[in-house]
C-alpha cells in the first residue's frame, strides 16, 4: 500500500465515477461515494478488487440506459430510479469495501472468495431486473408463483433468472481476468473455480433478495392504480403503507442478499 496507489486508484475512481455522473448514472453523493469506494480498493487491494468492481458498475450503468422507455412503468414504482445515490453505491459496494480492508488486515483466500460472491450477488441482481423487465411475459412471485406485475418486488421469469445466471458468471469471468495482473498469488485461482463461484453465489444470492423483497420490503400500495411499489408516490398520490419495516427498503434488501452471496461463496469454494 503506497502512496502512487492511492493516487492512482483516486485518479482512475475519479474519472469512471465522473464519467457515470455526466451520463446521469450517479448523484453527487453517488459521485463521491463512488470515488472513495473505487480508491480503496485499488489501494488496499489491487486492479483485480477495483476492476472487477468496475466490471459491475460498468455493466449495470449501461443496461440501465437499455430502453429505458420501455422500463419506464416498472421502474415508476420503485424507491430509487435514475441516477444512483450514496446509499444504493454502498448497499451494492459498501461489503466488497469491507472485505477488501479485512484482507488487508487479515490475509486469506476466502475473503476474495467473499467479495466475488458479493459483487456476482448485486451484479447477477442487477442484470435480473434491467433484463427481466424487458420481458413480454409477466413474472410471477417466487413464493407463490403467481403472476404479478413487472416490477414487483420478488417477481421472477425466465429472461431475469436466464439473466441472473450470466450476470454472475460476467462477475466470475471479469475476477479471473483481473486476478491474472495481480502480484498477489492468493488470487491466481482457476478460471473453473471463479466462474463456478460467480455463477452459484450470484445466482442464490440474487434469488435471496427476491425472497426478501417479496416478504418483509417496506412496500406501498398506490390507491388509485392498486400497483404494490416502493415509491411514496404513485399516480401523483401518496401511496398507503402495505407491509415490511421501514427500514427495510431496497437498499437493505441488497445489503443483506450480498451478505448471503458471500457466504455462499465461501460455502461453494469448500465445496470444491
Amino acid at each position: 500500500m503506497t502512496l502512487s496507489s492511492w493516487i492512482i486508484g483516486l485518479l482512475g475512481a475519479a474519472v469512471i465515477a465522473g464519467l457515470a455522473y455526466w451520463k446521469r448514472s450517479l448523484s453527487a453523493s453517488g459521485f463521491a461515494a463512488a470515488v472513495i469506494a473505487g480508491t480503496v480498493l485499488y489501494a488496499v487491494g489491487s486492479l483485480a478488487w477495483f476492476g472487477t468492481l468496475i466490471a459491475f458498475f460498468v455493466s449495470s450503468s449501461l443496461l440501465s440506459k437499455c430502453k429505458q422507455k420501455a422500463k419506464s412503468a416498472a421502474e415508476s414504482t420503485y424507491e430509487k430510479t435514475g441516477r444512483r445515490d450514496a446509499g444504493q453505491v454502498f448497499a451494492n459496494g459498501g461489503i466488497a469495501v469491507i472485505l477488501c480492508l479485512l484482507n488487508a488486515l487479515f490475509p486469506h483466500f476466502l475473503w476474495w472468495a467473499a467479495f466475488v460472491g458479493v459483487l456476482a450477488t448485486v451484479n447477477a441482481d442487477t442484470w435480473a431486473t434491467e433484463i427481466g423487465g424487458l420481458s413480454s411475459s409477466e413474472p410471477r412471485s417466487i413464493l407463490t408463483l403467481k403472476k404479478v406485475p413487472t416490477g414487483t418486488s420478488g417477481g421472477i421469469s425466465l429472461a431475469g433468472t436466464l439473466a441472473t445466471m450470466a450476470g454472475g458468471l460476467f462477475i466470475g469471468l471479469c475476477a479471473w481476468l483481473f486476478s491474472l495482473g495481480s502480484g498477489s498469488a492468493a488470487l491466481h485461482v482457476s478460471f473453473g473455480w471463479l466462474l463456478w463461484t460467480g455463477l452459484v453465489a450470484g445466482t442464490i444470492g440474487s434469488l435471496t433478495d427476491s425472497v426478501i423483497g417479496a416478504k418483509w420490503q417496506w412496500m406501498r400500495r398506490c390507491v388509485v392504480c392498486g400497483k404494490d411499489v416502493e415509491a411514496a408516490t404513485h399516480c401523483s398520490t401518496k401511496t398507503s403503507y402495505l407491509r415490511g419495516e421501514k427500514w427495510m427498503n431496497n437498499d437493505a434488501v441488497n445489503m443483506i442478499a450480498s451478505l448471503a452471496g458471500a457466504v455462499i461463496a465461501v460455502l461453494a469454494t469448500a465445496s470444491l
